[in-house]
């Protein structure tokens, strides 16, 4: 007989991600570092391409969270429009495969600068409608 103490959450809506906190800093300083890399570096394709599932994974943390305080505003508020047209572009560029290229890899590190350039903005539209 096998029993097991871990518990199922059913969670549609990432109310509970939500919560959590996204590590804000080293991602900043991971997207800083790749976006300043002028040159083909000595890092390899296998390295280049865990760093893009780093921040793709991330990215998708950030959108989640986007998501969720543009819902928070009506539909045809002027933070909520640019919210969707900056997910809508999210969702394309996390949907190119990733590649062992520094390309790849600052396209993510952009992609992740973009969402949480958008974040903070509704994040402070919201502070001031409180």
């Amino acid at each position: 007989m096998h029993t097991s103490a871990h518990t199922v959450l059913h969670d549609p809506d990432g109310l509970i991600e939500a919560g959590l906190p996204l590590h804000r800093e080293p991602y900043e300083s991971l997207v800083k570092a790749v976006l300043a890399w002028t040159g083909e570096d000595t890092l390899t394709t296998r390295d280049l391409e865990q760093i893009a599932l780093q921040l793709t994974g991330h990215a998708r943390a950030v959108a989640a969270r986007v998501r969720c305080r543009a819902d928070q505003m009506p539909r045809i508020s002027g933070p909520r429009v640019l919210a969707d047209v900056v997910l809508r572009e999210a969702e394309g560029r996390l949907s190119v495969p990733i590649e062992g290229t520094v390309r790849c890899v600052q396209n993510r590190a952009r992609l992740v600068r973009a969402l949480y350039e958008r974040l903070d903005r509704l994040e402070a539209t919201l502070t001031q409608a409180i």
